[in-house]
């Protein structure tokens, strides 16, 4: 008994001996070499569970051991360990490093140090761009991260496609998967606020993917918003306004020249004399007055036949004598009104982080009445329940406005400088000329008489749980619903003279979105004998996806249709529509991750989808992926290697899929494609007695289903090597990869005797390969001025090796062992001048003149026809590249400036040929650009009113560009002078958008855009209270 109670009062004595030493704290400051405090730092127990981050002050406080060690890092430094040895106060100092193996980054439900990562990943911190005053996620990205491309978006609301590693489908969505802080995000990225984003990271290897299994197979976004750092609440004010400009002009002609072009336009018919088309007022000397009339009559005006032959119509003369035009090139265009405005407030205090924030942007276009708005909200709130459970939410709200109607810039071309843009009464007119047979449209007609609301309203929401279960098995459960709401009402009104509708029509489109996911995650962390670690991660997911869609319209409005949309019963032929989606999916995911003394890594993964939307037969599919790591420099033998720092070699392999098939008629996902269509519809009948009647009918639709239709998968290897060298000076990776993606999604069209139009089959292949470069170097590192450089490089190949037939099929432009975007047409070999016009004759089927474009004829036979044509060159870039320099001056002066480029591309310009079509330009004008003459016998463009050489062809130009992307500026109030106004910090910020635009070959708009695109110029103020 007495051993029984002495072992007792030992045990208890013993934990609360444990108890007590795990309990005590030690708190500290982390500075820089300057001794300025490092907010953020990841301070961890060595070999143990705990730890925390320093606030923004640079302090900590940390539960430790006695004899506990901790390890410190943070973006930009180098790690640090630090034994505690029983002290309770510590000050430590972190040497600047490689930012590329200090930073945490996101690995798919879940995070891991780089220097750990198996995978191919890629990162931005925005923090770094905030000068920049980034408007969209893709403003984030663009040209700062390897393998990645962002499209350029010229319209208010901003953004851009992204596309990961090249094209890997035909006809399936190739849009990377978002995941917004570790949740599947299926709304817009312009609902996520840029000034809520800590990081991005972009994960591009199958390895790196396949967590995300049937989801990932062109890439994953993974967006981390931000969290409260600091003990004391922090209020945080950015703001800038802003102006949108034109980057280039592309002018119409004005009054004088337009005449003079007209002249030209007459002249290049060939059927009349030279001077027939001359001012009779300024002729030639060599020319009299009678040969110019030709016969005309001599009683009239002569300028009044003179403009009758440049083809003006009775308005357009009568204002060339009053001397009045329109400049409608500045009547479109403007500069654009832009504001963006964020306030958060974000701490952390004891057991709670916080992070909240409220924004408001709204940008004109520079094009008149182009306009977009939205109000952004977020919520970041997480805390401690227990010691074993934290419960949390992050919310996203947000409120867009898309219902602006712009003019009609493509009306420019149209536009006569003599014609008028009102009548008389003040009213628009519906064509600016009394050609009442022309194309012609007023460009404001739209935006000035009808009326439209396109309002959308979003919320998207994580809510979830962490549990420490026994034997450190941690269990966390997410539920994420999303609700997204459309409301799109239109209004044709009789008021504007191009509807042509008696009372005028109207609309009311409503939508409802709503999808929720599930996810119940399992992890377990632990360290076997100082050198063996294992981290496992189990998932259990379920998802469904919802959507109703009405639509109420009306026409013939009675008495009026003042009310517009207001008022959809007062019309005379109402029409009511609705359709209904849903679909589901589910998944089972499991992977291993393994490390050994620090320096091999080996990650092994699978995981299991179903998704309703395919066949009976292929409701499911399983994606598996292996991947490993040497972290050489760790090797004994290679630590006198002085100039090496790290050194860390990586493979991947796997298999992912894409489940996105969409409808190509409207690009929404199909949730039936897989299944015959029923179509309903109505026939009118007489009964026994007479009385007229209808019946419904139920007839097969277009489409015939297949029941094996399934994912596309895509194979995927991937090799890399991630460096630091010369005292991390420079730094960065390269990765080369391999993917071939099989049982493509298609649309194929099917012969009429089947009872069907098409079906949506697996059928092709397609096979790509690309090297990444990234480059990071440390240029000036100590002094008053400090230097960093990055280097990106990209390219990619990918090539059409099977498709639904041995046959090409060159109506989609694809062709076997070729390239997805190659360029299949006639090489254009320059333009046929007055000394070939024998040879050209030749081609009796085509009507040759000198000044048409000359074609090769590749079998010599005289005839252009599908034998002739080659493969030309490509649409997509051969490589991309991009460059960012910053500068810090004085501590306080913050300068950079990012070029980026896409080269060996080509796209079409048809503008080249000279060819209205069946307008004909003496009903029109034209970009001011240059055209062959006799006098100007160019081999680069057509003459006016150029024929189409007895066969349809396209203009293709190299369109190469290198961008100066954007320009910054900024200026930190120094510390001191900060404190006595009371606040953190304050900085005031400017930056140019698209600021320069080389382009060696093309000169029609902007290179990677076929109209007006704009130049943003910004001033903002960055304050944290």
């Amino acid at each position: 008994m007495a051993k029984k109670l002495t072992l007792l009062i030992s045990s208890v004595i013993a934990c609360t001996y444990m108890a007590n030493a795990q309990n005590r704290t030690v708190s500290g400051t982390v500075v820089d070499s300057q001794g300025k405090p490092i907010p953020q730092v990841s301070i961890k127990l060595k070999n143990r569970s705990g730890g925390t981050t320093t606030d923004d002050q640079g302090k900590f406080t940390l539960p430790v051991y006695p004899k506990s060690t901790i390890v410190l890092s943070s973006v930009g430094f180098l790690n640090k360990e630090q034994d505690v040895d029983g002290q309770t106060t510590l000050n430590i100092t972190m040497e600047s490093g490689s930012t590329e193996l200090t930073e945490v980054v996101v690995i798919g439900y879940g995070t891991a140090s780089r220097k750990d990562v198996t995978g191919s990943i890629a990162s931005v911190k925005a923090e770094q761009l905030e000068n920049e005053n980034p408007q969209s996620v893709s403003d984030l990205l663009k040209g700062n991260i390897a393998g990645l491309s962002v499209s350029q978006n010229t319209s208010a609301k901003g953004g851009g496609d992204l596309l990961v590693r090249g094209k890997t489908t035909l006809s399936a969505s190739t849009s990377p998967l978002i995941v917004l802080d570790g949740i599947i995000y299926n709304g817009q990225l312009s609902d996520i606020n840029p000034n809520d984003i800590q990081t991005i990271d972009v994960l591009k290897d199958a390895s790196s993917l396949a967590v995300y299994g049937a989801k990932a197979a062109t890439g994953v976004v993974a967006i981390t918003t931000k969290k409260g750092t600091s003990d004391k609440p922090v209020l945080t004010a950015n703001t800038n306004w802003g102006l949108a400009t034109l980057a280039q002009n592309q002018r119409v002609y004005n009054g004088p020249d337009f005449l003079k072009w007209r002249a030209d336009v007459g002249r290049a018919g060939g059927t009349r004399p030279s001077y027939f088309y001359d001012d009779p007022r300024n002729l030639p000397a060599d020319v009299t007055f009678d040969q110019w009339l030709s016969g005309g009559n001599k009683d009239l005006d002569p300028v009044d036949i003179w403009l009758d032959r440049l083809g003006l119509v009775a308005n357009e003369k009568a204002n060339y004598m009053a001397g009045k035009t329109v400049d409608w090139y500045d009547e479109i265009f403007r500069t654009g009104i832009r504001q963006d405005h964020t306030v958060s407030m974000s701490g952390r205090k004891e057991d709670v982080n916080y992070y909240m924030s409220v924004g408001y942007n709204k940008n004109q276009n520079l094009i008149e009445g182009g306009e977009f708005s939205t109000f952004r909200a977020r919520l970041n709130l997480e805390g401690k329940v227990t010691n074993f459970l934290r419960i949390g939410a992050n919310v996203q709200y947000a409120d867009r406005d898309e219902g602006a109607i712009e003019a009609d810039w493509a009306q420019l071309t149209n536009l006569s400088p003599y014609g008028d843009k009102y009548n008389a009464d003040g009213t628009l007119r519906r064509i600016p000329t009394d050609d009442s047979g022309l194309n012609a449209r007023n460009p404001f007609l739209n935006m000035t008489y009808n009326d439209r609301m396109n309002k959308q309203n979003t919320l998207f929401a994580s809510l979830f749980a962490k549990v420490n279960l026994p034997f450190g098995i941690s269990y966390q459960f997410n539920f994420s619903p999303g609700v997204d709401m459309y409301r799109t009402f239109n209004h044709n009104s009789s008021a504007n003279p191009n509807v042509t509708i008696v009372g005028g029509s109207a609309s009311r489109d409503q939508e409802t979105r709503y999808n929720w996911q599930i996810d119940n995650l399992l992890k377990w962390n632990r360290k076997f004998a100082e050198i063996h670690n294992v981290d496992v991660t189990l998932l259990a997911n379920s998802e469904k996806y919802q959507t109703w869609w009405t639509q109420a319209a009306n026409q013939g409005f009675v008495p009026g249709d003042y009310l517009g949309y207001h008022n959809l019963a007062s019309g005379n032929l109402p029409t009511v529509n609705s359709e209904d989606k849903v679909y589901t999916g589910d998944a089972l995911m499991a992977r291993i991750n393994y490390s050994l003394m620090d320096r091999y890594n080996l990650t092994l993964s699978v995981r299991r989808d179903g998704y309703s939307v395919f066949g009976v037969n292929s409701k499911r599919a399983t994606f598996p992926a292996v991947a490993g790591a040497w972290t050489f420099t760790e090797e004994s033998f290679m630590k006198n290697i002085s100039w090496l720092n790290y050194g860390k070699l990586r493979l991947s392999y796997g298999i992912n899929g894409n489940r996105d098939l969409r409808n190509p008629d409207n690009g929404t996902v199909d949730p039936y494609a897989a299944l015959s269509q029923l179509t309903v519809n109505k026939y009118q009948t007489v009964d026994a007695n007479g009385t007229p009647a209808e019946v419904n009918t139920v007839v097969i639709g277009s489409r015939m289903g297949n029941e094996n239709l399934k994912w596309e998968q895509t194979t995927s290897l991937n090799a890399g090597l991630d460096f630091s060298i010369l005292k991390d000076w420079i730094s960065g990776s390269v990765d080369v990869y391999s993917k071939k993606t099989n049982d493509l999604l298609v649309k194929q069209s099917l012969s009429s005797v089947s009872g069907y139009q098409f079906v949506y089959s697996n059928l092709a292949e397609v096979k790509n390969k690309g090297l990444e470069l990234s480059l990071t170097s440390r240029n000036i590192v100590d002094g008053n001025v400090k230097w960093n450089s990055n280097f990106i490089l990209s390219l990619n190949r990918n090539k059409i090796s099977r498709l639904a037939t041995p046959n090409d099929d060159p109506g989609n432009g694809w062709f076997i062992g070729q390239d997805i975007d190659v360029i299949w047409d006639y090489k254009v070999l320059g333009v046929w001048q007055e000394n070939e016009i024998e040879e050209a004759k030749k081609y009796s089927k085509a009507s040759i003149r000198p000044g048409d474009f000359k074609l090769e004829d590749v079998n010599g036979d005289y005839v252009y026809n599908d034998d002739d044509k080659q493969f030309i060159g490509y649409r997509s870039p051969r490589f991309t590249w991009s460059l960012r320099n910053e500068f810090n001056i004085f501590k306080n002066i913050d300068f950079s400036f990012q070029l980026i480029s896409n080269w060996g591309q080509k796209k079409q310009f048809n503008q080249a040929k000279n060819n209205p079509g069946s307008v004909g330009f003496m009903r029109s004008t034209s970009y001011i650009q240059p055209y062959w003459t006799p006098e100007n016998p160019t081999n680069d463009y057509a003459r006016l009113g150029s024929g189409a050489n007895g066969t349809s062809f396209n203009v293709y130009w190299k369109n190469s560009f290198i961008r100066l992307n954007n320009v910054s500026l900024a200026y930190s109030l120094p510390k001191t002078l900060s404190e006595r106004m009371k606040v953190r910090n304050l900085k005031v910020y400017i930056n140019v958008n698209n600021a320069a635009v080389y382009a060696p070959v093309w000169n029609y708009w902007d290179p990677q855009n076929d109209g007006p695109t704009p130049r943003y110029y910004t001033l903002g103020l960055n304050v944290s209270l």
